[in-house]
């Protein structure tokens, strides 16, 4: 079965000197393991950018992929401005036209982008594989990141169509 990779907001702006994400630095070395191993499987890998005026602007330094992810001619990427990548996106028609029907979910945020995205792909009829470590987030003034990626990774897996996978078990296939 041919799997796409969804790397979303994995991003300068985002991802950048100072910006307090929990285990970082750790999420991008498993984003990278993850999307190596797709690519050697005959998988497709799809870098999703987010673009929000001020912060993430269209092509600016901010807006590109952090520079330790490895994009391939390969890889497709797509710009969105919402925290649901299928919306107002061509993602849907892009994995249809793959003939994908199973997602592979990681990047940021947890309790936005990769939630509401995730949610999405089952609810639109997609298998889909949150690799539960390769997640994350900023602590928020009522809840620790930790505490949110734990809360996000429970929530979602009880869709039926979503099941949580670490990446060690993910590459281990």
């Amino acid at each position: 079965m041919k799997s796409a990779i969804l790397v979303i907001d994995v991003q300068n702006g985002v991802f950048g000197e100072g910006s307090n994400l929990f285990e970082s630095t750790d999420v991008i070395e498993r984003i990278i393991s993850i999307t190596d191993h797709a690519r050697k499987s005959g998988n497709i890998v799809i870098y999703v950018q987010h673009e929000a005026s001020g912060i993430v602007d269209y092509g600016s330094d901010a807006w590109q992929l952090h520079p330790r992810l490895s994009s391939e001619n390969s890889d497709i990427k797509i710009r969105k401005n919402s925290p649901d990548a299928f919306l107002n996106t061509d993602l849907n028609e892009i994995l249809q036209s793959h003939k994908i029907n199973s997602i592979v979910v990681c990047g940021y945020s947890s309790d936005f982008c990769v939630d509401r995205t995730t949610f999405k792909a089952a609810s639109t009829g997609y298998t889909v594989s949150l690799i539960e470590d390769a997640h994350t987030t900023h602590d928020k003034p009522h809840l620790s990141a930790i505490k949110i990626i734990a809360h996000h990774n429970f929530i979602l897996s009880k869709h039926p169509k979503v099941r949580l996978i670490s990446t060690t078990d993910f590459i281990k296939g």
